[in-house]
């Protein structure tokens, strides 16, 4: 099997969350509802910081739950890129429908769901 390194992107994005919720291993956060939408990214929670000064989604895999408040199990950001069809990225790796990359032109860091990518190999 050959490990994917580059993409290229098919589909533009563009993030709807200016200010993404960044996290740090052991935070505690308020747990919201599931994601359930059609595009069938699963295993996504709303969460808001217990001052709710952020907000955001993040994957089910990092929080340990204790009731309605959330730990988390390590570091995370919902960091989006913007990127535009023709674009390529460095993909690092993956989560629950979306792709952390890093864009070759200017060496940013975020999110890109999967259906905008196309894998080279």
């Amino acid at each position: 099997m050959m490990t994917r390194k580059n993409d290229v992107v098919i589909k533009n994005h563009r993030t709807k969350y200016p200010n993404p919720i960044t996290l740090v291993e052991g935070q505690r956060v308020r747990m919201g509802e599931l994601y359930d939408g059609p595009e069938n990214w699963h295993n996504w929670r709303y969460c808001y910081t217990v001052d709710e000064q952020l907000q955001g989604w993040v994957p089910e895999q990092i929080i340990e739950k204790d009731g309605e408040i959330g730990i988390l199990t390590a570091a995370y950001t919902a960091k989006e890129l913007n990127v535009d069809a023709g674009d390529r990225v460095i993909f690092l790796h993956e989560l629950n429908g979306w792709s952390w990359c890093e864009l070759e032109s200017t060496g940013e860091c975020g999110w890109i769901p999967n259906e905008c990518l196309s894998t080279e190999q």
